[in-house]
Formats: structure tokens, C-alpha cells, sequence
């Protein structure tokens, strides 16, 4: 889904000029994505393989069939340990300002281990409108865009109505300051994951004392700063060793990963196995 070649820590998205939202089915193959955040609506409807969403540190594993929304701004993570297809629509939220002028209050609760029957036929009726989307979009037939937009709006309108949740004491400013911090933050991070980055540089590109800026981006990212330069590196490698016949040992050179027991601590924490182990098992799947 992220294009790992631009960005791993805040995805850029390329929304559509004709539909204003970025609507696609995608074929994944087995993927890492660490904890970011974009500035729109996400849905992601799998049709076929399994994958673990942590939103907000809350995991859902993901099956045939399942939906899952990720709120503007929240913080999420992806791994994939085999081949998903999924339908993607991503809504820009100065796009959804424009008709629900109170968005930047309220926060949407798709998947709910509460839900009702009631709440359970919306979530159906939620999936069959994505679905629906999926044909019109790809026919492309004669007056498609009226069509997908109407069902854009339905979609939008049984959120509203039946999944929407008033956040209580809510900052938006401070909530967009914070995120600006962390754009900064991770943006040098993705130029620089390579490098072994002092605490004390890092935390003057926010003007933060370095105790502060440790305690900031613990209560934001849920891990430490080192941890996620880690788990930053750890995706590359991930990404290298399925997608490619290079050595280990060159994968990890390429990524500054040069402590090889902590590498391999984490990945099978990550990973469940060695990284020979799912190379394998993931070449048999191919």
C-alpha cells in the first residue's frame, strides 16, 4: 500500500483528480509497515489473505472478508506474512470538512467487538457499497463518475450516521502541532535511518530537550525513538528479502542494520521465524 521506495514513515498519497478521493485494488505481497499516520480517512477491505493492523495499539487480525477503518491522524502500523488483495479507499480530510464540518471532532468506530445486529448490517452495508465501488470503478462505464460518487457519499452518509463518535476535551490544535512535530521527526528519520542518530540532534530539530523528546514520541509513536529507528530498518530488510537473491549479510549492510543479534531478535519477534525460514516459506507460497 505505502510505497516503500518514497516513504515508510508518513505516506505520501496521490489522491485522484477526477474523484478527489484515492479509491484502487491492490495485490500486496507480504509487507511491513511500521506506525505512521496520513491526513485522510482509511479503508481497507480485504478480499483475499490475512494481515495485522495495529491502530492506535489496538491489533486486528484481518481475514477474507474483513474491513477495517483507520481514522485521519491515527497512528498504524501493517504486516503482511503472505500475498493480500485488498480494496483501498483513502478520503482526504479537507474533503470531508466540506460536508461534515465538525470531522476534525469526531472520531468513526467501524470495527467494534460490541456492535449490535443493527450495527452489524450497517458494517454489511458498509462492505457491499466498497464493493459496489470496486465494479463501477473498474467499468468505467458511460456516467461512472456520477455513480461512484453517489456511492461515495452513501458510504460517507451511513458513517456519519451510524459510526460516528464525539470525541470529549479534544485539542485539534495541539493534536496538529503534535503531528507537525512528528512530520519533522519522521521525515529526517527516512532520510537517515541509516545512521546511528544522536538523541540530543534529533530532539533539537523540535527545539525539545532530549528527556522531553523521549517522553514525546513514547506517548506518540508507542515505542522509543531507537526502537522505531529499529523497526524502520527492520521493513527495509523485510522488503529486500522477499523481493530479492541478495546475502543477508548485504541486506543488512544496505540498511545500517550492523548489530546482527538484535536484528535477529527482532525479527523473529516480528516475524515468528528466522529470515531464511520466511524467505522460504514465502518463495514456496510464490
Amino acid at each position: 500500500m505505502e510505497n516503500m521506495n518514497k516513504n515508510i514513515a508518513y505516506e505520501h498519497i496521490d489522491f485522484s483528480e477526477i474523484t478527489k478521493v484515492r479509491f484502487c485494488t491492490l495485490v500486496e505481497k507480504c509487507n511491513y509497515i511500521p506506525n505512521h499516520w496520513h491526513q485522510s480517512i482509511e479503508f481497507i477491505y480485504l478480499i483475499k489473505g490475512e494481515r495485522l493492523a495495529t491502530i492506535e495499539n489496538k491489533s486486528f487480525l484481518l481475514h477474507d472478508g474483513d474491513c477495517v477503518l483507520v481514522n485521519a491522524n491515527a497512528i498504524h502500523s501493517m504486516k503482511l506474512m503472505e500475498t493480500n488483495t485488498i480494496i483501498l479507499l483513502q478520503i482526504p480530510i479537507d474533503f470531508l470538512e466540506q460536508f461534515v464540518p465538525d470531522i476534525q471532532e469526531i472520531i468513526f468506530v467501524l470495527n467494534d467487538s460490541k456492535n449490535t445486529p443493527r450495527k452489524q448490517e450497517c458494517l454489511n452495508k458498509v462492505k457491499s457499497i466498497l464493493l459496489e465501488m470496486k465494479r463501477v470503478y473498474d467499468a468505467k462505464e458511460d456516467g461512472f463518475l456520477l455513480k461512484f460518487n453517489s456511492l461515495l457519499f452513501s458510504l460517507l452518509f451511513e458513517l456519519k450516521t451510524h459510526f460516528s463518535v464525539k470525541m470529549m476535551n479534544v485539542n485539534v490544535g495541539q493534536r496538529k502541532k503534535d503531528l507537525a512535530r512528528l512530520n519533522i521527526i519522521l521525515k529526517y528519520l527516512q532520510k537517515n535511518y541509516k545512521q546511528n542518530i544522536a538523541l540530543e540532534d534529533i530532539a533539537k530539530l523540535v527545539h525539545f530537550q532530549t528527556n522531553y523528546f523521549c517522553r514525546f514520541f513514547k506517548k506518540h509513536m508507542g515505542v522509543t525513538f531507537i526502537e522505531y529507528q529499529n523497526q524502520v530498518k527492520l521493513a527495509y530488510v523485510y522488503r529486500d528479502l522477499i523481493n530479492t537473491k541478495d546475502s543477508l549479510s548485504m541486506i543488512l549492510s544496505r540498511h545500517g542494520f550492523n548489530n546482527y543479534k538484535l536484528f535477529r531478535t527482532l525479527f523473529k519477534k516480528h516475524f515468528g521465524n528466522t529470515p531464511m525460514k520466511v524467505r522460504k516459506h514465502i518463495v514456496e507460497q510464490d
